[in-house]
């Protein structure tokens, strides 16, 4: 608590009013600011275009949650930088490039307050949102149906923590409270991995639609909800030791296939 940020997000800086959504990491070095002698990443490079949706995957600790947490400017890079459509991140003012990024996590945080305020959430200081477009959010994630068969549609409480809906209905509202800001940067941490099957299942419908026209990085434990990806990166020990399509990092036989037949998917080509 006592503890003095680094990182001013009211600090004047570039203020782009539109961003087309190439992401990168170059020759980025970092360690966490409390854990200094465990160096997460040596050189890491990644770039990412417009429109691309990008799978991160690996074991866990490998430092995949780290590369959204220098995208979203949680941290700086001590060396190198994190890159939003060729600007260090470090010029950009904050709160602006931040209107350009909805992140979905593996844990959704509810509040205490109707469905159709908790999408409303989302909605960035000084706009208002009208119910038709919370309406539209809320059919792009695939909760609509459901919010409508509620006595009270989008009036019903959620409870504290959202603790009367389920997980998956939860996380759908959650994808609808990051779709009403109309992200140009939509970023997934293992949205679906806390999830049963058919809860899964509904939820990955409704990130499949909310990547179109969308630059969507993705970090994904089950790789079943990865193999269109665009690009996948395979971390490891912060670094990235393999890149390609499904198809391609299959061929290459190394850590990827391996994780693909732990998980009983399917591996020929």
């Amino acid at each position: 608590m006592d503890k003095q940020t680094t990182i001013d997000a009211f600090k004047d800086g570039i203020s782009p009013s539109r961003v087309e959504g190439h992401l990168g990491l170059d020759n980025v070095h970092f360690h966490y600011p409390t854990r200094p002698d465990q160096q997460i990443f040596k050189g890491v490079s990644v770039a990412i275009k417009p429109s691309q949706t990008v799978a991160l995957v690996g074991p866990s600790g490998c430092g995949k949650s780290t590369i959204i947490a220098l995208l979203e400017r949680w941290y700086d890079a001590l060396e190198g930088k994190a890159t939003i459509d060729k600007y260090d991140i470090r010029d950009l003012q904050l709160n602006n490039i931040r209107q350009h990024m909805a992140l979905v996590g593996q844990e959704p945080i509810l509040f205490d307050i109707s469905i159709g305020d908790n999408i409303r959430y989302g909605v960035p200081d000084g706009q208002t949102v009208d119910q038709e477009q919370v309406i539209a959010a809320a059919r792009a994630a695939n909760i609509h149906d459901f919010v409508m068969s509620l006595p009270q549609g989008y009036d019903t409480r959620v409870g504290d923590k959202g603790s009367q809906l389920s997980g998956g209905q939860k996380q759908r509202i959650a994808i609808a409270r990051a779709l009403i800001r109309d992200p140009k940067i939509l970023l997934l941490d293992e949205a679906t991995s806390a999830l049963d099957s058919e809860s899964e299942k509904l939820v990955q419908e409704a990130l499949d639609k909310a990547r179109a026209g969308r630059t969507t990085v993705v970090i994904a434990h089950r790789l079943r909800t990865i193999q269109d990806a665009d690009l996948i990166l395979v971390v490891k020990d912060g670094a990235i030791i393999e890149s390609g399509r499904h198809y391609e990092l299959i061929a290459l036989g190394g850590l990827y296939s391996e994780l693909c037949k732990k998980q009983n998917l399917e591996v020929t080509h």
